[in-house]
């Protein structure tokens, strides 16, 4: 995993964003030489096409989720998502070279050519997406511990990086809870160091249940460090592995004494500038979306077009999120709040489809507009849960330590919750993101949010 930004990444991810953009320029720029009819004119005439064009493909495969891994998907979402990067794609390379100077070459040649590269750029990495892992070799991990946190460790790997082997569980001395079973727990005949060198370790991950009574060997631990073997503890683990800080795992010392948490006034001013434009933007863009459903809701049924709703904000402020109303009226007749549910039967025709399609929460950008809300951020919840989850979850109010958002990291990663129990996975989450939020995380939430709206993961 590399950091950049704050944010974790798969040096293999990293590696086929490059090379993937390197190839884009290099056969974009060899259809401009092959079809230019003056060389020497190519690169200051049509350079900006070909650089912009690559830059696109780029943000094409990212929004798409083209260089997430294919084997989460189903055969349904992995043609949507590929049809989706071809489409933008092509129409991306036929506006492009629509402005390439007047006399530069056959314009007409030049246009066909780049989208037949883009074509074969997209299918080639739509093909890699699903067979390339198969012949790579990853990090070789040994897991300390053999207790529930390890076999939770073992299964997320496993899950989380197809190319990473568990060599194995090395008991902790003064495990009292085993989980790990028998045939994949060594046999600690031999010291920890010993032990890693002999499996040719990369990575150690201390998942000790017990770490009391000398049970962490901190000698040893320090020794494999040394001698270049990776050791992270199961919080930072998750945190770089699956993008969460655990509840069940993270102390209060972990948090006050690591890294992250930046509040900072430049922080703060950035992200609100990113909010003003953007959000300034996108209701712009989505006006005549917004007019239309407008329309059905009021052709639909009687009531408001908006769903005005009290939320907990940044500083446990209160203030009134606006949405699309996308249910019946009398939704909550007998006063009790009540979360959404798979097929909720108060759920109207029109409010399925634009909660599907994320189109109920686009007034919410009025909302960061006013400064209430960012469009990055957690979800904000409202205080009659907020004041059960704080209660019942421990680290529940850091969430609002900063501005919530119309969409999120636990957004794009998680199902939408509906009991306490989704509530604690989507605030492991959301901690990483306070943690770590930084402009660079932003743009990589945005990107993931368009494939989730286009596949209508999570929406209920």
């Amino acid at each position: 995993m590399i950091r950049m930004f704050n944010h974790y990444f798969h040096a293999w991810t990293l590696r086929r964003i490059v090379f993937d953009f390197l190839l884009s320029l290099a056969a974009l720029a060899g259809v401009i030489f092959v079809q230019a009819e003056h060389l020497t004119l190519a690169v200051p005439l049509a350079g900006p096409q070909v650089i912009s064009l690559a830059a696109g493909l780029f943000v094409i495969n990212s929004a798409s989720g083209l260089y997430q891994r294919a084997q989460e998907w189903s055969l349904s979402e992995s043609l949507l998502r590929s049809l989706l990067a071809l489409g933008l794609g092509l129409v991306l390379a036929y506006q492009i070279f629509d402005l390439l100077p007047v006399g530069f070459g056959n314009v007409d040649a030049i246009r066909i050519s780049a989208m037949l590269v883009i074509t074969a750029l997209i299918l080639r990495r739509v093909v890699l997406g699903y067979w390339a892992t198969k012949s790579r070799a990853g990090a070789r991990v040994l897991v300390f511990g053999a207790g529930p946190a390890a076999q939770m460790v073992g299964t997320t790997l496993r899950t989380a990086d197809p190319l990473a082997t568990v060599v194995g569980y090395f008991p902790g001395p003064n495990e009292k809870s085993i989980a790990v079973p028998e045939n994949e727990r060594l046999t600690p005949t031999q010291s920890l160091i010993q032990t890693a060198r002999a499996l040719e370790v990369d990575e150690i991950i201390v998942a000790l249940t017990e770490r009391r009574s000398g049970s962490m060997p901190l000698r040893e631990l320090l020794d494999c460090k040394l001698s270049g073997i990776r050791v992270f503890d199961i919080t930072t683990y998750f945190e770089r592995m699956l993008g969460q800080i655990r509840v069940d795992f993270v102390n209060a010392g972990w948090l006050i004494f690591g890294d992250g948490f930046n509040q900072g006034f430049y922080r703060t001013l950035v992200k609100r500038i990113f909010d003003i434009v953007c959000s300034s933007a996108l209701i712009l863009l989505a006006l005549p979306v917004m007019l239309v459903t407008t329309v059905l809701i009021k052709l639909e049924s009687k009531g408001p077009i908006f769903y005005r709703q009290e939320r907990v904000g940044a500083n446990s402020q209160v203030f009134k999120v606006t949405k699309f109303r996308s249910m019946r009226t009398d939704a909550e007749k007998d006063g009790k709040p009540q979360w959404a549910t798979k097929n909720d039967s108060r759920v109207t025709r029109v409010g399925n489809f634009i909660r599907k399609t994320r189109i109920d929460e686009l007034p919410q950008l009025f909302n960061v507009l006013a400064g209430d809300m960012s469009l990055v951020g957690p979800r904000p919840e409202r205080p009659f849960f907020v004041e059960q989850l704080t209660n019942e979850i421990p680290y529940y109010a850091v969430r609002h330590s900063i501005k919530p958002g119309v969409t999120g990291w636990a957004q794009v990663r998680y199902q939408y919750g509906s009991t306490v129990e989704d509530s604690q996975e989507k605030l492991q989450y959301d901690l990483y993101y306070v943690k770590n939020h930084s402009l660079f995380l932003d743009f990589v939430v945005l990107f993931e949010t368009v494939g989730v709206v286009l596949t209508g993961k999570g929406a209920r």
